[in-house]
């Protein structure tokens, strides 16, 4: 069992507060993805569970253990960087034999040449074992550091933005082999990146940072579909959630200074439990689709074609509005654009805190 515990963690560095208060339950066999932006914490918190550095407050279990007050060799993590780690003038072979190595492991030379292979084979590098690591690709010393960090058979892997040095291909392939890599090992894995993206695909559930704090835990469907405020709901899809602000008065909402206005349906009166006032309405730009014949209306201002399909930038009062739309859909910059929205999936959050309104089940 590899579970980790982390129960109010907070870690200053002088009169900053990298880690505030931070709670976080991570199961036996898990990928945990930790997403924020740079500075959010996502490293420190690697840090402490890792034994590298100690909190001022808090508590941190691995195995339901307390080991807040473990040294770093005590606790049976492995780390990986985003930078490699690795010893230049090694070979693969050796880079890889030399946690194996330790007087603490007691590690027959036979037993360290069976794991070395199987390792090797597993990520797909045992063709590279006798060659200098100074001398690979960037996928290639990425896969060593992996490999290093799994023959020790720890008990929990920390990844700290092990993909952020690759180019798009090589990071959309590896992230693939990652998640097949965590799976076939039955390990923990905890992931930190700033990257949506990677933290969507690979997560199982994701853990949302800001400035040190846990905005929001969740699966990435929940995290996706019901952001907790405005922060995560910026954050996290690509293209960003369009927002918008207005008012809800008399069941109805009025966006962006009476550009338009439209009464709310029952259901959503309902998870509002009667909210009226100023309010930020928020729409992901696949939920809007292009109309011919009624709808709302804005000018075009740009578009992005992305293959199988185009972003359209659309001018509308004062605002900028995002669409997804089909790649064959007709469009040209000032053209005008109608398009509909679905109320269902509008977002409101209170304007003075950013929290979502909606009170879904």
């Amino acid at each position: 069992m590899a579970q980790i515990e982390l129960e109010n963690v907070t870690k200053r560095f002088g009169n900053t507060t990298a880690v505030k208060n931070l709670s976080i339950q991570i199961q036996d066999q898990e990928f945990f993805a930790l997403l924020g932006p740079t500075g959010a914490g996502k490293t420190t918190t690697l840090r402490c569970i890792a034994g590298l550095e100690k909190p001022e407050q808090g508590n941190i279990h691995i195995d339901q253990q307390n080991v807040t007050h473990w040294g770093p060799a005590e606790r049976d993590v492995a780390l990986v960087f985003q930078y490699y780690s690795l010893y230049p003038h090694y070979t693969v072979r050796q880079n890889l034999e030399f946690p194996l190595k330790s007087k603490i492991r007691k590690t027959t030379p036979a037993q360290i040449k069976q794991k070395v292979s199987e390792v090797a084979r597993t990520l797909q590098i045992d063709h590279l074992l006798d060659r200098k690591t100074d001398k690979l690709s960037g996928g290639e010393m990425q896969r060593v550091a992996i490999g290093r960090a799994i023959v020790r058979d720890p008990k929990i892997f920390l990844m700290d933005e092990p993909l952020s040095n690759l180019d798009a291909k090589l990071r959309e392939g590896l992230r693939a082999e990652l998640k097949g890599l965590q799976m076939n090992l039955g390990a923990t894995f905890l992931y930190v990146t700033h990257d949506q993206v990677e933290a969507m695909t690979m997560g199982e559930r994701i853990g949302v940072l800001k400035k040190g704090e846990l905005v929001q835990i969740g699966t990435p469907y929940d995290v996706y579909n019901n952001p907790v405020n405005t922060y995560v709901a910026t954050f996290v899809g690509t293209p960003t959630m369009n927002l918008f602000q207005g008012f809800i008065e008399k069941k109805r909402v009025c966006i962006q200074k009476e550009l338009f206005e439209f009464e709310l349906d029952p259901p959503t009166l309902q998870h509002l439990d009667g909210f009226a006032g100023e309010i930020t309405v928020g729409i992901r730009p696949e939920d809007l689709s292009a109309s011919q014949t009624h709808g709302l209306e804005g000018r075009i201002y740009g578009i992005e074609n992305m293959g199988m399909g185009k972003i359209v930038t659309l001018n509308i009062g004062d605002h900028l509005l995002k669409i997804s739309a089909d790649a064959k859909q007709e469009a040209q910059i000032d053209a005008p654009f109608r398009f509909q929205l679905k109320q269902e999936k509008l977002h409101f959050f209170n304007t003075e805190t950013g929290e979502n309104l909606l009170k879904k089940s």
